[in-house]
């Protein structure tokens, strides 16, 4: 069986996209900050007969994030994928945003996924790999109040370009899922206001889909990015 590790797993897309892939014969390792979900989520998809590893990480920490993934990594299972999905939002006008707040962000929608890539992709140069990072139309187009969430997807965006060209050479393969916007949890959490009408946004299968779509292609081609988008256009 192939691996697949996914952040960001307890909930929204992440926990769909668990399911997605344990349903189609994947074995998992998965990381989210809540540990219980984890665990709920790991006996619901026992019955898949996927082996699944989780674990509990804040990955705002950025002193928790290495050992937490190296601890993972010992479970004995070695990701063929990487799916950095976890991610959050703050809206608000960019100058009046606390610092604490930009390094949040900064923290959790880039050098986590940097710290995690760091972790992951030495071991998978053996055998190749695939990186995905759940990325947004806010990479390319700026949103007002939403300037930190542009940035840190824009950031993402390149991060992403310059990894799959550096490690190329290490039958390394990396992409984006750029998604417009997605039903999830994101839109309750505390740092976002919005009154988008949430009907007609992406489901979050449609969204796990798509990644276990990228993750089946053939190791001899990639999507570079895969621009997935609600059909009534932009919110």
């Amino acid at each position: 069986m192939a691996t697949a590790l996914i952040t960001g797993a307890s909930k929204g897309i992440g926990r769909s996209t668990a399911r997605a892939f344990a349903n189609a014969g994947w074995d998992l390792l998965l990381v989210a900050r809540n540990r219980e979900a984890l665990q709920l989520l790991s006996e619901e998809l026992a019955s898949t007969g996927s082996t699944i590893f989780f674990k509990s990480i804040d990955l705002s920490e950025a002193g928790c994030v290495q050992q937490g993934i190296g601890e993972l990594l010992t479970k004995g299972l070695s990701p063929s994928v990487l799916i950095n999905n976890a991610g959050v939002a703050w809206t608000g006008e960019l100058l009046s945003m606390p610092l604490q707040s930009w390094e949040w962000i900064l923290q959790m929608n880039l050098t986590s996924i940097f710290q995690i890539t760091s972790a992951v992709v030495p071991l998978m140069r053996k055998e190749g790999g695939l990186v995905i990072n759940v990325s947004s139309h806010a990479a390319r187009n700026a949103f007002p109040n939403w300037g930190a969430y542009c940035i840190t997807k824009s950031a993402l965006a390149t991060f992403t370009k310059c990894l799959a060209e550096e490690e190329r050479k290490n039958r390394i393969r990396a992409c984006t899922l750029t998604l417009g916007a997605v039903n999830s949890p994101l839109w309750e959490s505390d740092t976002v206001q919005s009154d988008f009408d949430k009907k007609a946004m992406l489901n979050v299968e449609q969204a796990a889909d798509a990644l276990l779509y990228m993750a089946e292609q053939s190791n001899t081609q990639v999507i570079e990015d895969l621009t997935l988008m609600p059909s009534v256009g932009a919110f």
